[in-house]
């Protein structure tokens, strides 16, 4: 699967630095060239996106909502 187009205008590229697992959500630190932004996102969008420390990925920022798409 890849994005097309996406309507979201902040967007920073970069690589997951570190993940906090819980039993229902955690949150993922994403490292880029502007700051560390850190997503909540429940634990089985973390397995289903299979994210782990160096994936690369784009955080979508709308309002107070950190979304994950992963590269």
């Amino acid at each position: 699967m890849s994005i097309q187009a996406i309507n979201v205008r902040n967007q920073f590229k970069g690589k997951v630095k570190e993940i906090i697992r819980g039993d229902v959500v955690s949150e993922v630190d994403v490292e880029t060239p502007w700051g560390i932004v850190t997503s909540v996102i429940t634990t089985r969008s973390v397995n289903d996106l299979g994210l782990a420390v160096g994936s690369e990925v784009v955080a979508l920022v709308k309002s107070t909502e950190v979304s994950i798409a992963k590269l």
